[in-house]
């Protein structure tokens, strides 16, 4: 059954329709959906899907050309193609008025061994297709490649297309409709294992518990999950030693350029080599303090698949369990019990993208525009009027430009309720955003809901919101 896209789904029939030649390119990190979107757009279209493979320009010309015969007219079939001009022409020649889809799917693979491939591309595209009831949609799943060659003002195909996406993974409400009988905890925590990339998603059977499905994924050494993140690595990186040891230090917590690079033992150009790569392949995020966006001193570098967090944050220390057969005994013993500590950045993940979802609909009095979070110092005083200095953080920041406003939000994914003093924290941290941002709301967020307290608290300005009212 296919899921979701349907932005996606409307954009690519937009393309379709139009009369004449059109093009599309789709791009995003491995496992993400790409290929999976695309035949569920071509159902019922006359179609040439050609997937490239790490082989040399002959063979993926010959498989190319196979692919392309099949579809156009068989009696070709034991005809060998000189060039990739020669079997372009053919296509050029069997378009008629019915629209034909051509599909070039991992891209990067067949041009990075042809480098004439993309100008012959624009060329046919420039005297050729322009004419023609063709519909192109170039694929990839390496980032770097894809923007720099194929998308950016340099590449011979700048100015052609008429739509681009960059898949993403599902946010964590789409994720959901993967698991629709889940309780909002384990449909959060589902997303949480996973990251909302659709192929894992897709690995869950909806119809067993979250546990069942975590164990046979994660703690298995038949699961899928338990060497996938070794699998995607080898993929993306020659060497995985330097990168494998930055993932592990990042997951457990650091994420600074200068400690990050004391951990693994390197000098910071080139751990920051290393992340700029895990950047350009969708693993690594570089977040800035929302409000002092340009001061590099305030940067962090997080993972930004928390499935590749969830994996070695637990996986490399239950390796020797897991292949003795009892990797099951290891989750419920160790794993459970922590898991929703596990969960507390991918929350605050999801509440900011709540609250900007929420925001856009200016449903907190402003139009936000923005959302992210606040570190730093806070100076507090004691009776006697003595400042310390402490280090204070807000989960959620979101800003309006627009309105010069803001809200702010604590998120909390523990069985406690949360208390009084949660509330009066935030209400404190609120001085730390900068004077020009009108303060509209304070949102907590919380999995088990609130105190009598907070819940009786009289704040205009308060919002309290349950992990059940983020799915509605």
């Amino acid at each position: 059954m296919f899921i979701g896209r349907t932005k996606e789904l409307i954009a690519l029939e937009d393309v379709y329709n139009k009369k004449g030649f059109g093009m599309t390119v789709i791009y995003g990190r491995r496992r993400i959906g790409k290929s999976t979107l695309i035949r569920e757009f071509v159902k019922g279209k006359k179609t040439i899907f050609y997937t490239a493979t790490k082989v040399n320009a002959d063979r993926n010309l010959e498989l190319f050309s196979t692919q392309v015969i099949s579809v156009l007219d068989p009696v070709y079939k034991d005809v060998r193609f000189p060039s990739v001009e020669s079997v372009f022409d053919l296509i050029t020649g069997k378009v008629g008025k019915e629209k034909v889809v051509l599909v070039i799917d991992e891209l990067p693979y067949w041009a990075e061994k042809d480098e004439a491939l993309l100008s012959v591309i624009q060329k046919y595209i420039d005297t050729e297709w322009s004419k023609t009831n063709l519909m192109l949609i170039l694929c990839g799943s390496t980032l770097s490649f894809m923007e720099k060659k194929v998308l950016s003002e340099k590449s011979p195909l700048f100015g052609r297309r008429d739509s681009q996406i960059k898949l993403e993974a599902f946010n964590y409400k789409d994720s959901a409709l993967f698991v629709p009988d889940y309780s909002a905890e384990d449909k959060a925590i589902c997303y949480g294992v996973t990251g909302g990339v659709a192929k894992y998603l897709a690995l869950f059977d909806a119809k067993k518990s979250l546990d069942y499905n975590i164990k046979k994924l994660f703690f298995n050494t038949d699961g899928y999950l338990f060497d996938e993140t070794k699998n995607l690595l080898t993929q993306e990186f020659s060497d995985i030693t330097l990168v494998n040891t930055i993932i592990e230090v990042i997951a457990s917590g650091e994420n600074q350029l200068s400690i990050i690079a004391a951990k693994v033992k390197e000098k910071e150009p080139t751990v920051l080599y290393s992340l700029e790569k895990l950047i350009e392949v969708g693993l690594v995020e570089r977040r800035k303090c929302i409000t002092e966006e340009k001061n590099k001193k305030k940067t962090q570098y997080i993972l930004r698949d928390s499935m590749f967090k969830f994996w070695y944050s637990f996986i490399p220390k239950a390796y020797s369990v897991i292949e003795m057969g009892q990797g099951e005994r290891y989750y419920d013993k160790v794993v459970k019990p922590v898991i929703h500590s596990y969960m507390g950045s991918v929350f605050e993940d999801m509440c900011r993208y709540y609250t900007l979802e929420k925001g856009i609909q200016s449903r907190f009095g402003c139009f936000i525009t923005q959302v992210g979070t606040y570190w730093g110092i806070e100076m507090i005083e004691d009776g006697n009027g003595k400042k310390t200095p402490i280090t204070a953080d807000i989960d959620v920041v979101a800003l309006s430009e627009v309105d010069k406003a803001a809200v702010i939000g604590e998120c909390k994914f523990t069985k406690a309720n949360m208390d009084k003093e949660i509330y009066e924290t935030l209400v404190r941290r609120a001085a730390l955003i900068p004077g020009k941002y009108k303060l509209k709301n304070y949102l907590l967020f919380s999995l088990s809901g609130f105190s009598q307290w907070v819940s009786k608290k009289e704040d205009d300005k308060l919002i309290l919101i349950t992990v059940e009212e983020m799915y509605h």
